[in-house]
């Protein structure tokens, strides 16, 4: 699934070459991609047809591109999600459809329109109203409750301190949870955890407040120098708006290296099962607690 770097990487793209134009028309090709939208596909493409699209945001994992109406602001917003498969893309119109295209938006200046695919289609997009987050800024209504990520200027890092060492759950599981700090997944949590040599299993009350903020160090550096090389791509899954691959899985020490030697002190990288995923450690750099919890 995309993380943060690489949603980040699609939402400058649609900055980009999606941001202020005004959409013309829209086939939703697969009900289940606007499966989110509770109106439905018809109430979908005739929101959404004649609006002018803003500039892209984005919380976490979820991008968003406010809506003008052509008689003023709407309060909405479309929304998507990647998902396992999605990608969003800016294709000229003579492009093939492909057999995975689920939504297609043409645009009013007849330039290259913005093509939602989705092969195993857990992704999608929708059209929410936006709300005050509380801190400032309007987000859409179903994304409120996540939080701000760590790459974010507005983000409180006392305060994730403060809620890491409250919780007697593992660390790892603690990065992943979105209403704690959005946009971090597997990757970069291993990733974030083998610099900081901290073993994911370790309870987050058992941490220092000085290893919660290194570990917080180390997710910014990492998602940061992942961002920088356009994103993860173990497969032809992930791409941004212009169909490219990112090259951050070059670069990767412990995620995916199983039986590799650590790149620290030369241990076989070791994997072991987590939330039905997988997380990669070094056993000599990343001591597991002597009663780590199963995962």
């Amino acid at each position: 699934m995309p993380e943060l770097p690489e949603v980040e990487v699609v939402r400058g793209g649609l900055d980009r070459w999606a941001g202020g134009r005004q959409v013309a028309s829209v086939d939703v090709l697969h009900p289940r991609a606007v499966r989110r939208h509770a109106a439905g596909p018809a109430d979908f493409v005739a929101r959404l047809a004649g609006a002018t699209l803003r500039h892209a945001s984005r919380r976490g994992k979820y991008l968003w591109l406010p809506l003008d109406a052509p008689d003023g602001p709407t309060g909405s917003a479309l929304v998507g999600h990647l998902g396992m498969s999605g990608q969003l893309l800016v294709l000229p119109g003579e492009s093939p459809d492909g057999p995975h295209l689920r939504v297609r938006l043409r645009f009013a200046d007849g330039g290259r329109q913005l093509r939602f695919v989705d092969q195993r289609t857990f992704g999608g997009l929708a059209l929410a109203d936006l709300v005050d987050d509380g801190l400032g800024g309007l987000v859409p209504a179903p994304i409120s409750h996540i939080a701000r990520d760590p790459l974010d200027p507005a983000f409180d890092e006392d305060a994730f301190v403060r809620r890491v060492r409250a919780k007697d759950v593992e660390i790892k599981r603690i990065l992943l949870d979105q209403t704690v700090a959005s946009g971090v997944g597997n990757i970069y949590a291993d990733e974030a955890l083998w610099r900081a040599q901290v073993h994911g299993a370790r309870p987050g009350r058992t941490l220092s407040a000085a290893t919660v903020r290194e570990v917080l160090l180390h997710v910014r550096e990492v998602m940061g120098a992942a961002l920088a090389q356009g994103g993860t791509s173990f497969d032809a899954l992930y791409v941004n708006v212009n169909g490219e691959s990112g090259y951050f899985d070059r670069s990767l020490a412990a995620y995916g290296r199983e039986g590799e030697p650590c790149p620290r002190c030369g241990a076989p990288i070791r994997r072991s099962a987590f939330m039905n995923r997988s997380s990669y450690s070094c056993p000599v750099c990343q001591r597991p607690p002597r009663r780590a919890r199963p995962a």
